[in-house]
């Protein structure tokens, strides 16, 4: 599945017209890749109605294909809103016609009232609007159409909380309607598909099936916020189109992370699963050590070494019977600047090192680590939290990393190390991302909803997985102890931490599952579902 922005998407149509899958006919593979999407989603009969938004352009061509389509294959009853006439000679526009579907136009309609009771009264609105192409502010009619379907849907959910009432749960479910489902084609009308801006009025999809690839904005808040499930349709496309071949982006799905997978054959044993030896933890920041540790093993290594101060190993380790420990000197409850002999002398016998979770910022611990790089010859090098702030106080520091590093920053982290502010970082997720990874020479995984992975040579691949249930403390230890236990058996830097986010977000998913909210979620409960995580990549 790939990324690809405006652009590259009309280059690679133009390419797949040249090459003979003419621009028709990618039309009608998209309106019948989402009429079959919905016919598999939802069950539709008789009773079921369903109203298409229709707009003047391709989108609104996808969206009269996939209205024949579903009028020919069920018993729908369907009703098109045209924003816009459209031309005599439209094909698509003259079967359904023919098929006599119920056509209003939105210049017969100046008050709105008719597109009112068409949303009104729709099981399932189809949105096919406005399409990928579009400029922000929408003005005009498009504004107003837009706003019309949002005031419509915000007062039947309004109307479905009313008649539920403060009793509802002790008088039975609610026989009004809360919303009809929403399906938007290839993307929500109302966001700018390459950056990520969203209307006021955009309209919020249940589900989306985009067309060829997948565009930065469906991935970038505040438009990745009204996507809903994404789901992306080739139409007919060959993937080794070389428009299409050639994209560094993608999206990181279940066949790819189970591709990604460590081998694990019944003869290995802990040597050849790999050691992992994690640096971290200071006196205000106990629990990184085990949370990290546990969590490469959890990722799969057969060895995890826990190296931390002495009095800080005497408190974790009673609860983590499975480690070794590498007691370092400590200052005030910091690692001392002097331990870094120690770290050096062991690391060479390890396959990654993880560094920083917990570390603190007292100064013994900044000298420990700006001794440790300019002097070691380090094993593969994951980076988090502390010790990426730390970093950052080095004048140009990402000369003293190793190759294939991996920094695992949040957007304040990032903002520390490139000078930006937070929401410039979250502006421009995508092209910073890419950029820093290049400058710096190292795989950079920026964490948030969506988490994007980059590579110095210009690959990204984005986590399709977006869920509030990670937004707590620890979480991030967990998934930097997951990465490195990965690095560490044998995957290279930009697979681990790509294979790492997927997993980390799935297990935050079923941990929020598992305890019926998001919001009770905290970062032992995301350790604990690692294994069902990869569970369910494994299981066929």
């Amino acid at each position: 599945m790939k990324v690809a922005s405006l652009r590259i998407v009309r280059e690679i149509e133009a390419a797949a017209n040249r090459s003979g899958l003419s621009y028709q006919q990618m039309m009608r593979n998209a309106g019948r890749a989402a009429s079959g999407y919905l016919r598999r989603r939802c069950a539709l009969d008789s009773a079921t109605r369903i109203t298409f938004l229709i707009g003047k352009g391709n989108n609104g061509g996808d969206g009269l294909v996939m209205a024949n389509d579903l009028a020919t294959s069920t018993d729908a009853v369907i009703a098109l809103y045209l924003l816009e006439p459209r031309a005599a000679a439209d094909e698509n526009f003259q079967a359904a016609a023919s098929l006599g579907l119920s056509r209003t136009q939105a210049a017969a309609d100046p008050d709105g009232r008719l597109l009112r009771e068409l949303v009104i009264g729709a099981d399932i609105i189809v949105d096919a609007l406005l399409g990928i192409g579009l400029r922000l502010p929408l003005q005009g009619l498009a504004a107003s159409t837009l706003k019309t379907v949002n005031d419509c849907l915000r007062e039947m959910a309004a109307a479905a909380l009313d008649q539920e009432g403060p009793q509802s749960s002790l008088t039975g479910p609610s026989s009004t309607k809360a919303r009809p489902y929403i399906l938007a084609l290839d993307c929500p009308s109302g966001i700018n598909c390459d950056t990520g801006e969203a209307d006021d009025h955009v309209i919020s999809a249940d589900s989306t099936i985009s067309f060829i690839a997948g565009k930065p904005g469906l991935f970038t808040f505040p438009a990745a916020g009204h996507v809903g499930e994404l789901t992306i349709s080739r139409i007919g496309i060959s993937e080794k189109l070389p428009e299409l071949d050639q994209i560094k982006a993608t999206v990181v799905d279940p066949r790819l992370a189970t591709a990604l997978l460590p081998p694990r054959p019944l003869s290995g044993h802990k040597g050849i699963f790999g050691k992992v030896m994690v640096v971290a933890g200071s006196r205000r920041y106990i629990g990184a050590i085990a949370l990290a540790g546990e969590a490469a093993y959890r990722a799969g290594a057969g060895l995890v070494t826990i190296a931390s101060t002495a009095r800080l190993i005497d408190i974790v380790a009673g609860g983590l019977r499975e480690p070794t420990w590498l007691p370092l000197d400590d200052v005030d409850g910091s690692i001392a600047a002097g331990a870094s002999e120690t770290v050096i002398e062991q690391a060479n016998g390890y396959n990654a090192l993880l560094l920083g979770c917990g570390l603190g910022s007292h100064e013994s611990t900044r000298a420990f680590m700006r001794d440790l790089l300019a002097r070691a010859t380090l094993p593969g090098l994951v980076i988090d939290a502390d010790g990426l702030n730390i970093l950052g106080e080095l004048p140009r520091w990402w000369q003293a990393l190793p190759d294939d590093t991996i920094l695992t920053p949040h957007p304040g982290e990032m903002a520390r190390l490139t000078g930006k502010s937070a929401q410039a970082i979250n502006r421009s997720r995508w092209t910073i991302a890419r950029e820093c990874a290049a400058k710096w020479n190292v795989v950079l995984v920026l964490k948030g909803a969506h988490t994007l992975i980059a590579a110095p040579d210009g690959r990204v691949s984005v986590i399709p997985i977006k869920t509030d249930a990670l937004s707590t403390a620890g979480t991030g230890d967990v998934l930097a102890g997951l990465i490195a236990g990965l690095r560490g058996q044998g995957l290279n830097a930009f697979d681990s931490a790509r294979l790492g986010a997927y997993v980390h977000a799935l297990a935050g998913l079923m941990a929020a599952e598992s305890l019926g909210s998001s919001r009770s979620v905290i970062a032992g409960d995301v350790l604990s579902m690692l294994g069902r995580a990869f569970s369910r990549l494994e299981s066929p």
